[in-house]
């Protein structure tokens, strides 16, 4: 005996989902997932772009305005001889997608998170926290070789000529795969920090 009972709401939502538009022709129907597909993606242009600007990225985090952008405006990445200023997401940001949106989303969220836990509000809890927030920026370059920064800085273009000698050896580093950028520019944009002191060892206890 067939059973009687009525489809369960998957079962429903599955079939309504794949069944033939009674009301709406094919064409109606391509053209509107169209419409809403070229909004997706010129939102998502326009919202990767508003949030990538040095202003944004420099202003909206209250630690960000306090303690960090004021040190890029002090660098040589945001002003110098050429007028070629790095925005923070050059060196901060994947350059391709999905790979932009991926570490925005996850950047976000963190930056979020940290703001409201208020991690680094003060003076005395950034410079605290720095040498590990510093390192981890730091080991996101070396796991892909500085790819932010050989957007801009490429190998190919190195007149070693003007370099200095000490320059000049590095680079042989990196051209050998032996050393990335970040080894030896973890200064450029923002103060370097200062590693933290191995804590003192304890005291050993009095002999009788």
């Amino acid at each position: 005996m067939a059973d009687a009972r009525p489809p369960g709401r998957l079962r429903r939502a599955w079939r309504w989902l794949f069944s033939p538009s009674a009301r709406w022709s094919v064409f109606t129907l391509l053209a509107i997932g169209l419409v809403i597909g070229a909004l997706g993606v010129i939102s998502t242009a326009v919202m990767v772009s508003v949030t990538g600007t040095t202003e944004f990225c420099g202003t909206t985090c209250h630690s960000h305005q306090q303690f960090v952008y004021p040190e890029h405006q002090q660098s040589v990445h945001y002003s110098n001889r050429t007028g070629v200023r790095a925005q923070c997401g050059d060196c901060h940001i994947p350059h391709q997608y999905p790979g932009v949106l991926f570490y925005k989303a996850k950047a976000g969220l963190r930056d979020a998170w940290g703001e409201l836990r208020g991690t680094i509000s003060t003076r005395e809890k950034f410079d605290h926290e720095r040498w590990r927030l510093a390192n981890d920026v730091w080991d996101e370059m070396r796991a892909n070789n500085s790819e932010n920064c050989r957007t801009c800085h490429d190998p190919k273009a190195w007149d070693s000529q003007k370099q200095s000698e000490d320059a000049r050896g590095q680079h042989k580093k990196f051209l050998n795969g032996k050393a990335t950028c970040i080894d030896c520019h973890t200064g450029v944009a923002h103060k370097e920090p200062e590693e933290p002191k191995e804590p003192a060892k304890a005291a050993e206890p009095a002999k009788p």
